[in-house]
């Protein structure tokens, strides 16, 4: 059994890793800050369900923090641990958001990612993940979009952020022979997830009979991912790999107008739908090729669209009585 260090862990990714490994009988060093970039209730919600558990230590911390961070003590249940590998899942999300405050994207997402590689390397830790984002592939990828496609233009600073910190980890690869394993990540979707995306969005939006909003024409398509997906390939990325940039995505891409269709069959109710000019931060379309992930990591995805919304919905209406108050602006 190993040690990891798991970053962002009471973000949606993370908790989801986090109660993975556990379940395979690893031990989790857990550190998140909590930061309100979204309703912290949800974020409490995914925590709560991993502090009691057998193995998992908690430590509110900000990664973008040297000073902390280096001085950390890593030990769980008063037991000191080495930690085998980084699982980096901490980051600010939210494309739109990120063009209000930049500044705060390159703080967590570029020097935070800089502070742990160099734990690494003081710790002699070998292997390193890091959560990186589809939307580095900018405007006019080919679709579906294999990792080969160019990056060099992102479309807003949270994309940008994140192509920093993949930079940054080839470089400690290189000088330092850390095993890195960076994911970009297509879009990801499920039970708590994030409520400034869409699909907690219309979840919520149309069971509650409030007015759905959609930036744009809604023929925008998304290749969307199921959490456990996720979760399955991040992990299996922990083997030796030596440096590999590998996409993450879902096998089926839908348009806007038509999910929130699929939503009002599994809801059961008629959405009221409202759209709005389209944001400039945002993609017309996303779709992952992962033939790379099928050759290196043996993974592909196995939860269907209506699967997944499905089991989404259901989560929504257990939690209803807090989730309906959830902040989704």
């Amino acid at each position: 059994m190993a040690n990891y260090l798991v970053t962002g862990v009471a973000g949606f990714i993370g908790a989801r890793v986090t109660e993975m490994l556990l379940d395979d009988g690893h031990s989790v060093w857990g550190c998140d800050n909590l930061n309100d970039a979204y309703d912290v209730r949800i974020k409490h919600w995914r925590l709560n369900r991993l502090t009691n558990r057998s193995g998992f230590g908690f430590h509110q911390i900000d990664i973008s923090d040297w000073k902390t961070l280096a001085s950390v003590d890593f030990h769980i249940s008063k037991q000191s641990i080495t930690i085998d590998a980084v699982i980096n899942l901490a980051a600010r999300a939210g494309v739109r958001q990120s063009v209000e405050n930049p500044w705060v994207y390159l703080e967590t997402n570029v020097t935070g990612t800089l502070n742990l590689l160099e734990l690494c390397r003081q710790h002699k830790i070998p292997k390193f993940i890091l959560a990186s984002t589809s939307s580095v592939y900018g405007a006019n990828a080919p679709l579906p979009t294999p990792e080969e496609a160019g990056s060099d233009y992102p479309l807003q600073p949270y994309a940008a952020s994140k192509k920093g910190a993949e930079t940054l980890c080839h470089a400690y690869h290189f000088l330092y022979d850390i095993d890195i394993t960076v994911f970009r990540y297509f879009t990801v979707y499920g039970p708590a997830g994030r409520p400034d995306m869409s699909m907690f969005r219309f979840a919520q939006w149309i069971s509650e009979d409030r007015p759905i909003k959609i930036n744009g024409d809604g023929e925008q398509s998304r290749g969307y991912t199921y959490i456990d997906d996720i979760a399955r390939g991040t992990i299996s990325g922990l083997k030796p790999l030596g440096f590999e940039i590998i996409n993450l995505g879902g096998h089926e891409t839908i348009k806007i107008n038509d999910l929130v269709r699929k939503f009002e069959s599994i809801v059961g109710k008629k959405a009221q739908v409202e759209y709005f000019p389209a944001h400039l931060a945002d993609m017309l379309a996303n779709w992952a090729n992962v033939e790379k992930a099928k050759r290196l990591l043996n993974w592909e995805p196995q939860i269907s669209l209506l699967e997944g919304i499905s089991r989404l919905v259901r989560w929504y209406n257990v939690e209803q009585s807090w989730a309906s108050q959830v902040e989704t602006a």
